[in-house]
């Protein structure tokens, strides 16, 4: 199966390579070590930007219906990748990418898993970066991962300071609850999160620019209640909440603007060129939105494509080619990989990573691509390689009109090529073995979103 089936527990790997599967089920807590070659005064800031609820369909390089001005221009100075799969929803999703594996070997199963990953299980990437001498900031959102309120919490985790938008008090947009470095930030109702965490990212920037950082940037933007944005006609708060779906378009604008803002900030700095600038959504969008024209198949909380198929846009000026598009298949767990390789650090020994580097695509090389994705949600989940997927049930589809249709292939019509494809997929998903991690997870009717809504409408008020 390729570079990203072999283990090893012990073997030093170099960093040129992807990160794969190493190691055993525990991870100590240990330093990291500095890979050869590197000098540490060189090492790039990485600059996480993560939205909320935020498919393809809202970028309009990808063809989306709304425009995004400021995105366009981060993928024209860059990488834009076509093929990155999230989790459908953005608690496994934000595991994921924090800790580079898969929700079986976490138990972030769904957004109602609970605090299943704790910092004495888990290591996340801020950890490993902070080890390396980065100065690790959050600004934004921390759900479903647990046991990140008050300063010692938030250094378990590798962050020395964060603003972490509250679930459980006030409103998501106006007047929020935020909580920086363990204590209740006073606000009005006239106060808009969003501007808040980007305040707080820039500053964290600005006060440590001559160290390298990494600044982790989980926007709120764009979860539902849709409310009106600073930009609105109608720019007061309304308790309307979904009903103003003409206020989804200024969200989007309003997302895009602060990215724009960012960068333009790293730029004033003179930091463009030694900082990795990477966006992404946390899963697929809400409700029905089309790709060039063509509704897309299925959205958050789905296992249909448009459910995990989202956004991933980098830049690193004078490094990432400027303007390439990329078809390597990309999933969340990858960011962990990528990022140590770009600060120039091994991963701990002693752990079962799914995580896999595109770092050498950054730098214009081929590198050495993914052959196949896995995306899991609760106790449902599909292995994806360039044209097939293959599901827990055994059940086959072809992929060659994604993001818009899947073929289901009935055993009896298959081809030779659609037989090579399931023995292959089941191989993967054999050794992966998931429902080791799965079986006690309530099953999820992915398919049926609609069935599902009034459940998922609750879970998205606490989301």
């Amino acid at each position: 199966m390729g570079q990203q089936e072999r283990r090893g527990s012990r073997t030093q790997i170099s960093l040129a390579l992807a990160v794969v599967f190493v190691g055993l089920a525990s991870w100590p807590d240990r330093g990291v070590e500095a890979a050869e070659g590197i000098t540490p005064g060189l090492k790039p800031n990485i600059v996480f930007i993560l939205a909320d609820d935020y498919g393809i369909p809202g970028v309009s390089c990808y063809g989306g219906e709304f425009k995004t001005p400021n995105l366009d221009a981060l993928a024209a100075g860059g990488i834009r990748f076509e093929r990155c799969f999230s989790a459908p929803l953005c608690g496994p999703s934000r595991a994921l990418g924090m800790f580079g594996r898969y929700a079986f070997r976490t138990g972030v199963l769904t957004n109602e898993s609970g605090p299943a990953a704790k910092p004495d299980k888990e290591i996340s990437i801020a950890k490993v970066l902070k080890q390396a001498g980065y100065a690790t900031g959050l600004s934004g959102k921390w759900n479903q991962l647990e046991y990140l309120s008050t300063p010692a919490e938030a250094q378990a985790w590798g962050f020395d300071e964060f603003l972490r938008w509250e679930r459980p008090w006030g409103e998501r947009y106006w007047g929020p609850a935020l909580n920086k470095n363990g204590q209740r930030v006073p606000v009005t109702e006239k106060s808009y999160g969003p501007d808040l965490l980007h305040e707080f990212a820039v500053d964290f920037i600005r006060r440590h620019r001559h160290e390298p950082f990494f600044l982790y940037y989980p926007m709120t933007l764009i979860h539902g209640p849709i409310l009106p944005t600073p930009d609105s006609r109608e720019a007061q708060p309304t308790k309307t909440k979904d009903k103003a779906p003409q206020f989804y378009a200024d969200n989007v604008a309003y997302l895009d603007k602060l990215v724009g803002k960012l960068v333009a900030e790293i730029d004033a700095l003179g930091l463009r060129e030694r900082t990795l600038i990477v966006f992404t959504g946390d899963n697929g969008s809400v409700g029905r939105h089309k790709v060039h024209g063509r509704l897309v198949d299925g959205g958050k909380g789905s296992l249909l494509e448009g459910g995990s198929r989202v956004p991933l846009i980098v830049n690193w000026k004078g490094v990432t080619p400027a303007g390439r598009v990329l078809n390597d298949l990309v999933d969340f767990s990858d960011f962990f990989a990528t990022f140590a390789e770009v600060a120039g650090v091994k991963p701990p020994e002693g752990v079962i990573l799914d995580s896999h580097s595109f770092a050498p695509q950054l730098r214009g090389e081929k590198g050495s691509p993914r052959e196949w994705v896995f995306v899991q949600l609760g106790a449902q989940w599909y292995a994806r390689n360039d044209r097939w997927k293959l599901n827990q049930r055994g059940e086959l589809f072809d992929m060659s009109d994604a993001p818009y249709t899947e073929k289901l292939m009935l055993p009896d019509a298959e081809t030779a090529d659609a037989t090579v494809a399931r023995r292959q997929l089941q191989a993967v998903l054999d050794k992966l073995h998931p429902a080791g991690g799965a079986t006690e997870a309530k099953p999820q009717k992915a398919d049926a979103p609609k069935k599902a809504a009034k459940k998922k409408r609750r879970q998205d008020k606490a989301d």
